[in-house]
C-alpha cells in the first residue's frame, strides 16, 4: 500500500460517523469533544418533585402525579434541550 492510498484510507476511517447514546444525534469520533454532547443525565419521570418547592395544578381528573418532567434538572417538556453536556458516547463504546 502506498502513501497515497494509506492516506485516503485513514480519511474514510476518520470521516465514519457513529450515534450518539446520549442524544442520539450523529457524530465524528475525531472531533468529539467535552461539550459535544448535550443531554439528560437522568430520566423523564411521573412524580411529585423531591424537594416540594414547586406546585403542580393537575386537574380534578388527572392522577396524583401527572406531573412529567426530568429528574436532573426539572424540566417539563420531554423535548427540552439537555441540561448537560460532554463527549458524545457511541454504541460502538463498551
Amino acid at each position: 500500500m502506498d502513501n497515497q492510498e494509506r492516506g485516503k484510507r485513514e480519511n474514510e476511517v476518520a470521516m465514519k460517523f457513529s450515534i450518539c447514546k446520549r442524544c442520539k444525534q450523529s457524530f465524528n469520533p475525531s472531533e468529539n469533544a467535552l461539550s459535544s454532547c448535550r443531554f439528560h443525565p437522568s430520566f423523564f419521570v411521573s412524580r411529585r418533585h423531591d424537594d416540594q418547592k414547586r406546585y403542580y395544578e393537575l386537574g380534578p381528573d388527572d392522577p396524583p402525579y401527572a406531573a412529567k418532567f426530568y429528574d436532573c434538572c426539572g424540566a417539563e417538556d420531554r423535548e427540552a434541550s439537555g441540561c448537560t453536556t460532554g463527549c458524545h458516547v457511541s454504541y460502538d463504546d463498551e
